[in-house]
């Protein structure tokens, strides 16, 4: 039986999105709720998981391709085998022990930027006594808001770790040992213990099976997975749920099944925050408690700029190699209206106000890590393309935890997109040391009255949130409504009127 691979239903606000990642070949084995593809859209990525065990059998997009909501990207021939999927091995070879002859190299944290004094061992990806491949990531280093990997400097053994995850590590401190040229058993052998093969795939997980984990508050470690390579299914987490929520085994079992039972629907699972969380939190306590914030609305008919888009897409993107998004055109109106109102691209310092006469301007990007915003410079110099190039590297270095410390330090204002997750409305709160955020939403058809008469017309709220200190109710109204002129009569950003 073929079925159909398709793009998720976009939200309303998201007019089409891109192939980012193919994780699995065409001919491939897979298993339900394995991961086939990465789909970008302007602000997030979506995964798209086989939802059932067979062969990927045609793709039909390739990395880069731009796509549209339901599209048919790829077939899955349903319960197919595939010759290149794991064929058992005759014979298995003895792991050689790992050569104590190469040289010994330490592996040290990265020099942090001045305004950052340590850091946090987020993850290691290898063990100690495991092969690693040159340029492997060995570690993930969290700062206060971007994360660093150290790769191998070599081919080797990482042959002993001297600062375990959750450790506070200082610029250039060692926190492992590494041997070069060495060989391991680690790598090779015939087959890992359940337990090793849990822990190596925890962050493998599909999202549909760390949402379940995640709901029920079941450790993974305690579950044996039966999917490709020791993989945790759903089916393996409904099991387990069914058994008692405790791991199988006749002693397990015997020892009071109904307290485990009622514990395992009532679990609680405590994990520390992370530094960009923390950092995340006490930046929007002190934006409550330091700033006079106040939001002002206002609503915007977006059917002129999605009439240009759907005019201009195809052309748009030939020339620039880019497709053309909304925030494009949002960007432009708010850089437009600062130079209007320059209070609103103005800040506080103690007992005095500076004026900025540059447009830097923050962009809100979700990542599975928190809330960031990388900032795109000098707005006012940047064409179409250009701030759509600008914001599209920003938001893949954010997903994949690239952004440097320059990239999200400075901005003078911030812009939030929460129309991609679905927001109607929301009162964004402020970035300091920035006076004013503006809040973007969703995109919804609505009955307005237009001369008299009643149109569907697709309309979005905009929220301003200020700090009432330095922004007047006269400059943060007249703020919004030239972005809402600018938006419904995009002809005035080309004809600066």
């Amino acid at each position: 039986m073929t079925i159909e691979i398709k793009v998720p239903v976009l939200p309303e606000s998201v007019a089409d999105a891109t192939i980012a990642t193919w994780h699995v070949k065409a001919g491939e084995s897979v298993k339900r709720d394995q991961n086939l593809v990465d789909i970008e859209t302007d602000k997030v990525v979506l995964e798209v998981v086989a939802p059932e065990d067979g062969v990927l059998g045609e793709i039909l997009n390739e990395e880069g391709a731009t796509v549209l909501g339901e599209q048919v990207i790829a077939k899955l021939e349903q319960g197919g085998s595939a010759e290149k999927a794991a064929p058992a091995k005759s014979e298995t070879k003895e792991a050689p022990k790992a050569d104590a002859g190469g040289a010994s190299v330490d592996i040290k944290v990265p020099v942090l930027p001045e305004s950052v004094a340590d850091a946090t061992i987020a993850a290691w990806h290898v063990k100690a006594g495991e092969a690693v491949s040159r340029d492997q990531n060995l570690v993930d280093i969290e700062t206060d808001k971007v994360v660093l990997e150290v790769v191998a400097p070599n081919d080797g053994v990482l042959s002993e770790v001297l600062a375990d995850e959750g450790a506070t590590v200082l610029a250039e401190e060692v926190i492992a040992k590494f041997t070069e040229g060495a060989s391991t058993g680690a790598a090779s052998a015939p087959a890992p213990t359940a337990t090793e093969s849990d822990e190596s795939d925890n962050d493998a997980l599909s999202p549909s099976v760390r949402r379940l984990l995640a709901e029920k508050g079941v450790d993974p470690a305690k579950i044996k997975g039966t999917g490709k390579g020791g993989r945790i299914t759903k089916e393996d987490v409904e099991q387990h749920l069914k058994s008692g929520g405790s791991a199988p085994g006749p002693a397990a079992s015997a020892a009071a099944p109904e307290v485990a039972a009622v514990a395992g629907e009532r679990t609680e699972k405590r994990v520390p925050m992370t530094r960009l969380r923390k950092t995340i939190a006490n930046r929007l306590l002190e934006a409550k408690n330091s700033t006079a914030m106040l939001t002002t609305f206002n609503e915007v008919n977006m059917k002129p700029i999605m009439d240009l888009r759907k005019q201009y897409q195809e052309s748009f993107e030939k020339r620039h190699g880019i497709r053309l998004g909304f925030m494009s055109f949002y960007v432009k109106a708010v850089t437009e209206a600062l130079k209007r109102y320059p209070e609103v691209n103005a800040s506080i310092d103690g007992d005095d106000i500076v004026y900025h006469n540059y447009f830097d301007i923050s962009i809100a990007v979700s990542t599975p890590r928190g809330l960031v915003t990388p900032v795109l410079k000098d707005t006012d110099m940047l064409g179409m393309a250009g701030v759509e190039k600008g914001i599209k590297e920003l938001a893949l270095k954010g997903r994949d935890g690239k952004l440097s410390m320059a990239e999200l330090q400075g901005g003078n204002f911030t812009i939030t997109n929460g129309g991609v997750f679905g927001s109607l409305m929301s009162t964004p709160i402020i970035n300091p040391p920035q006076s004013a955020i503006l809040g973007m939403h969703k995109i919804q058809d609505r009955p307005m009255a237009v001369n008299g008469k009643v149109e569907i017309l697709p309309m979005m709220y905009l929220a301003l949130s200020y700090d009432h200190r330095i922004i007047d109710g006269k400059e943060s109204v007249g703020f919004l409504v030239t972005v809402k002129e600018m938006l419904e009569d995009p002809t005035r950003l080309l004809l600066d009127v």
